[in-house]
């Protein structure tokens, strides 16, 4: 099986996450890091749901590194295709024609997802 734009994105993002994190010992990065992992535990709601708002908000703000972190949480989370592409539809109705070539993306990122689980 040849690297996918996915296996180099997980490659890179944890790559570059580490080296942010080591740069010396800034405390506002590294609290806002705490912040964004902390924002998905479950609280109020679970962190299943705040994964599928994540992603949701990830696609209006048209952020094609989020949608695929948030894709990846979603499918280990269970999210099935139906219901990932049922939250994609809320984006695109928010977020309006400008989010298509995210939805795009997305579902190019559910493909490889799903074909990395399959083996």
């Amino acid at each position: 099986m040849s690297e996918t734009r996915l296996d180099r994105f997980d490659a890179y993002r944890a790559r570059m996450n580490a080296r942010i994190l080591d740069e010396g010992d800034h405390l506002g990065v590294k609290r806002f890091f705490n912040l964004d992992s902390a924002a998905y535990r479950d609280g109020a709601l679970d962190g299943r749901t705040k994964e599928l708002l994540g992603l949701v908000a990830s696609a209006v703000l048209r952020c094609n590194d989020c949608i695929d972190y948030h894709l990846e949480q979603c499918a280990e989370a269970g999210f099935s295709d139906d219901e990932l592409m049922d939250a994609l539809n809320v984006a695109l109705v928010v977020g309006g024609s400008i989010v298509i070539p995210h939805l795009r993306h997305a579902v190019e990122t559910i493909d490889m997802i799903r074909d990395r689980e399959a083996g």
